[in-house]
């Protein structure tokens, strides 16, 4: 019960917000409150899941074998529990942001975001595929109004691309629905997949590929990326959404849930597609690093940034390492809590000076020394260096591809990171070590804008010096139980 409240609980801000009007102190607080619930309500199952309990209700069937069920996993809990973190940070600074950047609309923006975090719960806890299915597609159109905010030409376009990539990789996963329901009908989520022997290799074949069609559109996996640099038109904090909170990571989860809780790793040797799909994150991952360091807008930078960084939890799911799928699970906490830190930087930066580019960057560590301080560390992090949270993931990765005898899959993983340290760290460098006459004096953005930049940089230390948050303790059982290996 309590997994269907935490799902509720924002899905009711949203409507309370849309009925509300625009009353500042009204949308703020109920977001400010729906986030609060919504957290505490999802770590309030933490302690269970941790001791191998799972919390399930389910809440009715569409037809025979087709129920809708949440269930409170380890997995689960790890998405759910990072995202809705995050939702408590993302209020105050989205609320810093549209008075700043004195946004319109902001009543349908603040209704849409809370609506997005219900889907976003609703899609962690989805017990089988069915239930993943539907709250997969709900996300999509609940973000469709937060893409198209501005309500430009650009706005309009990007919108169009959104819906039709994702919808579009939404009806290749309704087709993978069926062809699982014909051969294990009714079946949760299980550990290590649901397929038996008798389902030939054809069919696997066929549903792994649905899967990278299907999914891979939200992951942004080349070639079907262009959507997410595309809605870099919406405000600041819808990157931060898009990126580090829901759409992208729904989609880096939804491989966690096909290749291992339905088709399960072994099925994807035998067929010998999951180092093709490995393979295939690989070149996302270096081809949208090098795009990256050709961009001079800081948010499509960032956003090439983010399809690289996804396919590194692709590929690690590929793999039939239990290490490789712990470093996957730990990369998807640690990107988000960086990501976040970096998009809540550049939101701060165009708010508080109307830079958005890279090339206009410098000396602005002298007007705004604490953001541009928390963007050096989502830097040191996302590039893999210690002590921050993302050396710890990518340090699982690495190993994972070794233990999965995929050398070269390992110095994708270690190259990466050095084009990632290439374009990102000059960003620092131009802020502390470049002077320039627009930044004379110390001016940072509202502070409901840099206490969570702070924060987040914070925790993204934090995930680096220790398993402070158990998100460690929860994505290594979840290896276990999926690999039949130790991490």
């Amino acid at each position: 019960m309590i997994a269907l409240v935490a799902v509720l609980v924002p899905l009711v801000a949203g409507i309370l917000i849309a009925l509300g009007g625009d009353r500042p102190r009204w949308y703020a607080g109920v977001t400010g409150a729906a986030a609060l619930a919504t957290f505490a309500l999802v770590v309030s199952m933490f302690g269970a899941v941790l001791d191998g309990r799972e919390p399930t209700i389910t809440l009715g069937a569409l037809a025979s074998d087709l129920d809708i069920v949440l269930r409170v996993d380890a997995a689960g809990m790890l998405f759910a529990a990072t995202a809705s973190a995050l939702w408590i940070l993302a209020a105050s600074y989205s609320y810093g942001y549209v008075r700043g950047a004195h946004e319109k609309h902001r009543v349908r923006f603040f209704a849409s975001f809370a609506i997005c975090v219900s889907t976003t719960v609703g899609l962690a806890f989805a017990g089988n595929f069915f239930t993943f299915l539907l709250f997969y597609e709900l996300l999509t159109l609940a973000t469709y109004p937060l893409v198209v905010h501005k309500q430009t030409p650009a706005a309009m376009a990007a919108g169009r691309r959104y819906l039709l990539t994702l919808l579009g990789g939404g009806t290749m996963l309704l087709l993978a629905v069926v062809i699982v329901h014909v051969y294990a009908p009714g079946a949760d989520f299980t550990a290590g997949g649901v397929l038996g022997s008798d389902v030939s290799d054809a069919v696997v074949i066929g549903l792994v590929v649905l899967t990278v069609l299907g999914v891979g559109t939200k992951a942004a996996v080349m070639p079907f990326h262009q959507w997410l640099p595309a809605a870099m038109v919406a405000p600041t904090p819808v990157s931060a959404l898009l990126h580090a909170v829901a759409v992208v990571k729904a989609g880096v989860f939804g491989f966690s849930r096909l290749f291992g809780y339905v088709i399960g790793p072994q099925r994807l040797a035998d067929v010998g597609l999951g180092v093709v799909v490995a393979t295939l994150a690989a070149i996302t991952i270096v081809t949208a690093s090098f795009i990256a360091l050709r961009q001079d807008n800081l948010k499509r930078r960032l956003a090439y940034s983010t399809i690289a960084h996804l396919s590194y939890i692709v590929l690690g799911l590929s793999l039939l390492s239990a290490t490789a799928w712990n470093g996957a699970l730990l990369h998807l906490a640690n990107h988000a809590v960086l990501k976040i830190t970096l998009f809540f930087c550049a939101g701060a930066i165009y708010v508080a000076t109307g830079v958005d580019k890279v090339s206009d960057m410098d000396g602005i560590g002298v007007r705004m020394p604490v953001t541009m301080g928390a963007f050096g560390v989502a830097a040191l992090g996302l590039a893999g260096l210690p002590p921050v949270g993302g050396f710890v993931s990518k340090w699982f990765l690495g190993a994972g591809a070794i233990d999965a005898g995929e050398p070269l899959l390992a110095a994708v993983v270690l190259g990466s990171g050095l084009l990632t340290a290439a374009y990102l760290l000059p960003i620092v460098h131009r802020a502390f070590f470049r002077r320039s006459p627009a930044f004379p004096v110390r001016a940072e953005a509202s502070p409901l804008m840099v206490v969570p930049i702070a924060t987040t940089a914070t925790a993204g230390l934090l995930l680096g010096l220790g398993d402070v948050f158990s998100l460690g303790e929860l994505s290594s059982s979840v290896a276990r139980a999926v690999t039949g290996g130790t991490p």
